[in-house]
């Protein structure tokens, strides 16, 4: 099986597990193993975190207080079952007091249910439109500021309660409201939070076995027995009223019917962006399978047209008890299922134990939780790419505003740095040179529209008259209105006396901005000094070494890229090498100039050892020296690991001693004298000559091949390399390298074989 297939198989198996609440086949009793271990914990403490958020956000709206436990339910069982973000917990969230209180009090309770079933049946439309996945088009800078803001807002709520005071309605009153409360403290309910707050904060540093149960579970557990043991007076949770009487049916509205859409859209818009954007930031809180954003609208729609019937308040994807959901350690989607089930049975059947637990254990819960929504590592992320300002704003936004308003106020401020950003130009003029040389270069980098005209104009209009200019644009988008006026000043510096070369290196050319609307171009890649030959560039780019000698030109121009775009990079690299070379491997290949053995071997200054001859030849019993000395130096002063022979395709050598054209008089005749060995053993029937014949290569590259192996046999029984194979010192190995098809081939002995990618 593949590493594809294995990963894939791997990621089916986990969504089995964990994406879904119904066991795979077979799979049943590991299932259940999961449920009991992860999901029954997580969804307890999910409860008791859900519990009093429920009963504060119905108080805060005006609502009937069951109305929120009806909320929670329903969007713990519905949503949770029918949703499409596994992880996610629904309820009453605190983004919708502030309306839901506004249409109370004009429409009246029994109204506004029936606003919240008509909001619960638009957002099922939304999710059989398709357009839910409209949300991942967030910046993720905007979503980390969003956790951060909910986090801050919920800890300055619950410090109140931790002081044994009572919250206020905005983050901003909380605030104010500080120091009275810190003058007013409660120091019994203070105690009991510290204790929960206590427990969560070392919980981490207790033994492994001890870590499995959840820590704030415990920590609630140990303090609501403090409470009940020590003489002390907490305020604890109330519930009023039986959750059976609190069920009603929604009313129709008199009149106002304009009114009453107004606040179906509202409320849709709300909580479905509330929900989105909740399940967007569960996503990156967990490595399972990610949500599906239509079936999650259609979850929340489902959930809130049930709310709505029996009385209950509107339902959206809630962060806080999300992120406790998977900070406790839920695995699939029963958690929040269960969660909605412990309070049913909590409120309708032993609401005399929940009672039993302090607001203030629950406020220290709830703190830690805040709290840690507010990473460091998301601030120096935003703070390394640039996005600082925007997570700040954003956090303030969500704090002081209110959760949807503080979001799209971030996502405005990224959109805005992004088109910043995309459409921003750099323009830079220097001398080359020593002043007063004469010679300047304007480096125009980025995209390059109407709006970079002032600095461009501003820059060019900086360059000394009667200069050689060279404007090298590395672009990916130039409009119409650049191309004119770099191509007008270029005409007027020229007639001034001055010269005017454009050097086009991006992705876009100048010409392309008079052929048609202009259009943006790949990623600015200069391949030069790379993979493109001179004869691909410098024809366009050249000129800018006019009084050296023509044919010193392609070199000249060549260094001089190399210093522009090539130098500054490998500089810290060559620095290393300064004091002395450690090559890995000898490399003996043609002399041919198609032949480049770092691009083929992707390697580097410093890596190879290289020794080019004609025809990549080993003449036998030392006669050449200079092969000698190369393998001398390599294998005992470098210590070099290997030794390779490449040959390649359409060798000229080899063509020569095909057409016996080496036998003529003359250096190059002599030279080749020392493959005559190759020629023998191709026309005796070499096994290299009939694998190459096989994989159709013509008789020249056959020749090229055989060539190879008999330099290998040469290696082997010279005796630096010899003794060097017989100490483990080194290694021999043949390649060969198809110039068509850019392929690299091996060549042994007794064949040939393909180099492919592992």
């Amino acid at each position: 099986m593949s590493t594809q297939s294995v990963v894939h198989a791997q990621s089916s198996a986990d969504e089995s597990v964990l994406g879904d609440s119904s066991p795979p086949g077979g799979g049943s009793r590991r299932y259940l193993e999961q449920l009991i271990r992860y999901d029954v914990p997580a969804s307890l403490v999910v409860f008791l975190v859900a519990l009093p958020l429920s009963l504060g956000i119905a108080i805060a709206s005006g609502a009937p207080i069951m109305a929120g436990l009806i909320a929670a339910i329903v969007g713990g069982v519905v949503a949770g079952a029918v949703g499409g973000s596994p992880l996610q917990v629904s309820g009453p969230a605190a983004g919708l007091t502030v309306v839901v209180a506004e249409l109370i009090g004009k429409f009246g309770w029994k109204v506004t249910c029936l606003i919240t079933v008509g909001a619960g049946l638009l957002q099922i439309v939304f999710g059989l439109s398709r357009i839910a996945r409209a949300a991942l088009a967030i910046a993720p800078v905007v979503v980390h500021a969003m956790l951060a803001g909910i986090g801050i807002t919920i800890a300055l709520q619950q410090v109140h309660v931790l002081l044994g005071g009572s919250s206020a309605s905005s983050a901003l009153d909380n605030l104010r409201q500080l120091p009275a409360q810190i003058g007013a403290l409660h120091v019994e309910d203070l105690m009991i939070g510290l204790v929960v707050i206590a427990t969560l904060l070392g919980w981490r540093y207790l033994p492994a076995g001890v870590r499995k149960v959840p820590a704030a579970l415990v920590g609630i557990v140990l303090a609501t027995l403090a409470s009940l043991v020590l003489p002390i007076g907490v305020e604890r949770i109330a519930l009023d009223g039986s959750l059976l009487d609190s069920i009603g049916l929604p009313a129709l509205p008199d009149r106002q019917w304009l009114g009453v859409a107004t606040g179906i859209l509202t409320i849709a818009l709300i909580a479905s962006v509330e929900s989105l954007l909740s399940a967007v930031a569960v996503d990156k809180m967990h490595s399972g399978p990610r949500s599906n954003f239509d079936r999650e609208m259609l979850g929340q729609g489902t959930a809130n047209m049930v709310s709505g019937a029996i009385g209950g308040l509107p339902v959206t994807g809630v962060i806080v008890r999300s992120a406790t959901n998977v900070e406790a350690g839920a695995r699939s989607r029963a958690s929040s299922i269960m969660h909605g089930l412990w309070i049913l049975l909590f409120s309708a059947a032993l609401a005399g134990l929940v009672q039993q637990i302090p607001k203030s254990a629950l406020a220290g819960l709830l703190i830690v939780i805040g709290i840690q929504l507010v990473k460091l590592a998301h601030i120096r992320l935003a703070r390394r790419t640039g996005d600082l300002w925007v997570y700040g704003i954003t956090v303030v936004g969500v704090v002081f505003l209110n959760l949807l308003e503080g979001v799209l106020i971030g996502l405005a401020l990224a959109i805005a740095l992004l088109v910043w950003r995309v459409i921003r130009a750099t323009v830079t003029a220097e001398e080359l040179g020593d002043n007063d040389s004469g010679k300047w270069r304007v480096l125009v980098e980025g995209s390059c529209t109407f709006l970079v005209l002032p600095k461009l104009t501003s820059v060019l209009a900086g360059i000394p008259p009667r200069s050689d200019v060279t404007v090298e644009l590395s672009v990916d988008f130039l409009d119409h209105a650049v191309f004119d006026v770099i191509e007008e000043w270029a005409r007027q510096y020229e007639l001034a006396g001055g010269s005017v070369i454009i050097d086009e290196v991006g992705s876009v050319s100048m010409e392309s901005a008079t052929t048609g609307p202009p259009k943006r171009g790949a990623a600015v890649t200069d391949l030069r000094g790379l993979l493109a030959p001179w004869g691909s560039w410098q024809p366009q780019a050249s000129g800018r070494n006019l009084s050296s000698p023509p044919a010193l030109r392609p070199i000249l121009d060549g260094v001089s890229n190399y210093h522009r775009h090539r130098a500054e990079a490998i500089r810290p690299h060559m620095d290393q090498l300064r004091d002395g070379q450690n090559p890995d491997s000898l490399f003996l290949t043609c002399a041919d100039s198609r032949v480049v053995p770092n691009i083929i071997t992707s390697s580097g200054p410093g890596d190879l050892f290289t020794v080019r001859n004609v025809g990549n030849l080993v003449p036998a019993g030392g006669r050449d020296t200079s092969v000698e000395a190369a393998l001398a130096f390599g294998i005992d002063e470098l210590g070099v690991s290997s030794v390779i022979v490449c040959g390649h395709s359409g060798c000229g050598a080899m063509q020569a001693l095909l057409t016996n054209s080496s036998s003529e008089s003359g250096v190059v005749g002599e030279w080749l004298r020392h493959a005559e060995t190759s020629l023998q053993a191709y026309t005796s029937g070499h096994p290299v000559a009939r694998a190459a014949a096989e994989a159709g290569f013509s008789e020249v590259d056959q020749l090229g091949m055989v060539n190879v192996a008999v330099q290998l046999q040469t290696l082997e029984r010279h005796p630096l390399v010899g003794q060097a194979r017989v100490d483990g010192r080194l290694r021999i190995a043949g390649l060969f390298f198809d110039i068509g098809s850019a392929r690299v081939i091996e060549v042994t002995a007794s064949g040939i074989g393909e180099l492919i990618e592992t």
